[in-house]
């Protein structure tokens, strides 16, 4: 069986991945090591975020390693909260909070968004592959659904009529921006390669 180590501290997204490395049958996701160091995420792009995670994690184990970097894009809030979105606010309320109290005077037609997110896979200090998945949705005017987490409550999809927050765990793997990345990855990298 090989191993793909998931370059997070998050366990909701090794969740995420292990959900949908279940149908490789010859490949399984595990969460890092606990005694990994945290690195600054320098990078201008989502894409140089997970490229700098995947790669000092990949230092410290021999597996490949796969990192995201992932976000909400408002297009209201220029493109905020972005790249920062995990360090928008304290906790996932807070960051709920702030984007609805930027929000609040904005109509329902501007309030657009995307979710995106990078993927880069690295092994012993070398990256090889990167992808990108979205999803494009509007801004709900309120918290719904108890599913997901981040700021999946108040990320609306239109063709499914529902928050992120409202949808399944298979569900969710199939049309997050996660969900869309990771399915490039088990096509354009883990399936074809068999490495």
């Amino acid at each position: 069986m090989n191993r793909l180590t998931v370059a997070t501290t998050n366990r909701n997204k090794v969740r995420e991945f292990q959900s949908a490395f279940a149908a490789a049958s010859d490949w399984e996701a595990v969460a890092q090591p606990a005694n990994i160091p945290a690195i600054e995420e320098t990078g201008a792009t989502f894409v140089e975020n997970a490229i700098l995670k995947a790669v000092h994690t990949s230092n410290f184990v021999d597996d490949f390693v796969v990192a995201d970097d992932s976000g909400l894009c408002v297009d209201a809030l220029d493109g905020r909260p972005g790249i920062y979105s995990n360090r928008y606010a304290s906790d996932d309320q807070a960051r709920i909070h702030r984007v609805l109290q930027e929000m609040s005077e904005v109509s329902d037609a501007q309030r657009t968004a995307a979710f995106v997110c990078a993927l880069a896979v690295a092994r012993k200090g070398s990256v090889v592959w990167t992808g990108e998945g979205r999803v494009d949705g509007m801004i709900a005017r309120s918290p719904q659904g108890s599913n997901g987490f981040g700021y999946d409550p108040i990320f609306y999809i239109p063709e499914s009529g529902c928050t992120m927050a409202e949808l399944t765990m298979d569900q969710k793997n199939r049309i997050s921006h996660r969900g869309r990345a990771i399915q490039q990855l088990l096509r354009h990298f883990i399936v074809p390669e068999r490495l």
